[in-house]
């Protein structure tokens, strides 16, 4: 039997261990995607060898790019326009204040710990550990003991900022020399990558949520077929802008917003046939319906590529540590991202532990393993470093946040309560994702 027929009988043992278990760990600090990358290094060039990105590098980057369309598309998708408007100071002030200070803070503080790599790789580092990824600390995002507010300001932080941090990837990328991007210079990148492929997904988004409300409606399409059309979509937004040389990703991501908002724009003419008169739908749960099969499928392929990510970049890392990638990694994960948001969040009136607590969770995940493997596709010349620094970063990021965010969860939720008893008009005790804002009972 050949190497690859091993490895994929390794990644469906994996698979099906983890589902078997998977209730069961859920109650624990243990992740899945801690799971997935543990067993990536077993079967990897340091462990069993079934997995190696010298030899198995098409099927890996196919894998990990559509894990990531499909994130993008249904975390876009599931951001609604209230979640900006209900507390939106809080995502607003994370995307469009922190998120570039996190860029800028990884670039600067990059350049006297990582010696070797140029101006525009150290920009391309800070750009690929800035988004974030709310699946590695999921219950630091789900506990009902933490505000409303803070849960969903996390969640759409979450949903948005991978996209957003795309342009600055996509034009650090063009402007280093030496890459296939920079072929095309800076200016052709930003018309192709960011104008073409931003139309191209709200076009793409916007007509398939029109015709999947229509035909809903009518009762033409049956629930299977409906959350089998978001992944029609999705794939229709990604490939064609990938085919007149843009970002698929960022169509994929723009899709998604625009497809999940056409979607909600539901009048009387357009209620759903099986629904009656007493019981009309609503046009959010019909978003929720609709993305099941896509979003299965996307935490799927996610917790797939965090196996990949533990084979083909965390493993070998494991061989060539250096003290400086792994400081550097320790200040990713702390000041890189906790300054930038104190800054962010500066006079907003939330206290020291709630804005202590968003700027603990910020996790590095899926997006920054995309990112990274995408840099040895366009043969960056700091790729070697690059990639080990990635590979730390995002380790420690699922280790750290995986195991505190049980316990952060319950000592900020009981912080909250009682702070709430004391100060009845408390700044965190505002709607974050359509809940009343009051302090939850504990589980």
């Amino acid at each position: 039997m050949s190497g690859s027929v091993w490895a994929g009988a390794a990644v469906a043992a994996v698979t099906a261990g983890y589902a078997l278990f998977s209730r069961r760990l859920a109650t624990t600090v243990v992740s899945a995607p801690m799971v997935f990358t543990g067993c990536g290094i077993a079967i990897g060039p340091i462990g069993l060898g079934l997995l190696d990105l010298k030899h198995d590098e098409g099927p890996v980057l196919t894998l990990v790019e559509a894990a990531l369309t499909l994130v993008l598309f249904t975390d876009a998708m599931s951001v609604r326009p209230r979640d900006l408007r209900l507390g939106g100071f809080l995502p607003g002030r994370l995307l469009g204040i922190g998120l570039p200070l996190t860029i800028g803070a990884g670039w600067l503080l990059a350049w006297p710990l990582l010696p070797g790599l140029t101006l525009w790789e150290l920009a391309l580092l800070g750009a690929v550990l800035a988004p974030t990824d709310a699946a590695l600390g999921k219950t630091a995002v789900s506990d009902r003991r933490v505000p409303p507010l803070v849960r969903g300001g996390l969640n759409v932080e979450s949903g948005l900022n991978d996209g957003m941090a795309l342009p600055f990837f996509v034009l650090f990328l063009a402007a280093l020399p030496g890459t296939m991007a920079s072929e095309e210079g800076a200016a052709g990148v930003f018309w192709r990558a960011l104008v073409l492929s931003t139309a191209w997904g709200l076009a793409v988004g916007g007509l398939g949520g029109w015709l999947l409300r229509r035909s809903r409606a009518r009762g033409w399409i049956t629930g299977d077929w409906r959350q089998a059309f978001v992944l029609a979509v999705a794939a229709g937004a990604y490939a064609p802008a990938v085919a007149f040389e843009g970002s698929g990703f960022i169509a994929a991501w723009v899709a998604g917003f625009a497809f999940g908002v056409s979607l909600r724009r539901s009048g009387p003419a357009e209620a759903p046939a099986e629904a009656s008169a007493k019981a009309p739908a609503r046009a959010p749960a019909a978003v929720d319906d609709t993305a099941g099969l896509a979003g299965h499928l996307a935490g799927l392929l996610a917790s797939l590529s965090f196996l990949v990510f533990g084979a083909v970049l965390l493993g070998p890392t494991l061989d060539d540590l250096d003290w400086r990638i792994i400081v550097y990694a320790v200040l990713s994960l702390t000041v890189v991202r906790m300054l930038p948001v104190a800054l962010s969040l500066a006079r907003t009136g939330l206290a020291l532990p709630t804005v202590a607590y968003i700027g603990w969770f910020g996790p590095r995940g899926l997006a920054s393993v995309v990112f990274g493997l995408l840099l040895v596709e366009e043969h960056v010349p700091g790729v070697q470093l690059l990639g080990r620094v990635i590979a730390v970063t995002v380790a420690l990021s699922i280790l750290l946040h995986g195991m505190s965010a049980v316990v952060l969860a319950k000592r900020y939720g009981a912080w909250y309560r009682k702070a709430a008893d004391r100060r009845p008009r408390l700044r965190e005790d505002l709607p974050g994702d359509g809940e009343a804002g009051h302090p939850p009972t504990a589980r």
